[in-house]
């Protein structure tokens, strides 16, 4: 009879045992940690966790966010990028409203841990965004011939 009872104990433990190994299988952690809203300030020699890109001067972070604008649609556009202590500070003029975005963006992709952007759209731009909200189109159309645009075609 003892023998029974501890038989029988023995396999709940061991029962209990495989449950509990089975629930820790089954936990899946995220493969990614929730991205944060504020960049992580990297030190000399750390990865930057958002972008993977190694910290680097201040020299060389300015010339890799100009050498990736110049590398972009916006070259055309020549802005001015001056970098202290990580931060980026953009400045320029634009005739397309989008590029004031897309600087800061590229700006980030290349290790900057702050941007500062003072680029100013011009009236051009302004009032083709504006007329562009007039007429219900959210972005700018693409000219598929000489004279016609996507709008166009419906």
């Amino acid at each position: 009879m003892i023998q029974e009872s501890q038989l029988t104990y023995s396999r709940c433990i061991t029962a209990a045992a495989l449950v509990a190994v089975l629930a820790g299988l089954s936990y899946a952690r995220p493969a990614v940690a929730p991205a944060s809203t504020k960049r992580a300030a990297t030190q000399a020699g750390s990865r930057n966790r958002t972008t993977g890109i190694a910290a680097q001067s201040d020299a060389e972070l300015e010339k890799a966010i100009r050498a990736r604008f110049a590398r972009s649609k916006i070259a055309a556009d020549k802005f001015e990028v001056h970098v202290q202590g990580g931060k980026a500070v953009i400045e320029g003029t634009t005739n397309v409203l989008q590029h004031k975005g897309t600087a800061t963006r590229l700006a980030r992709s290349m290790g900057a841990e702050e941007v500062e952007n003072h680029i100013q759209p011009s009236e051009e731009a302004r009032q083709k965004a504006a007329d562009n909200l007039t007429k219900g189109r959210r972005r700018a159309q693409i000219k598929r011939g000489e004279t016609s645009t996507r709008s166009d075609q419906r």
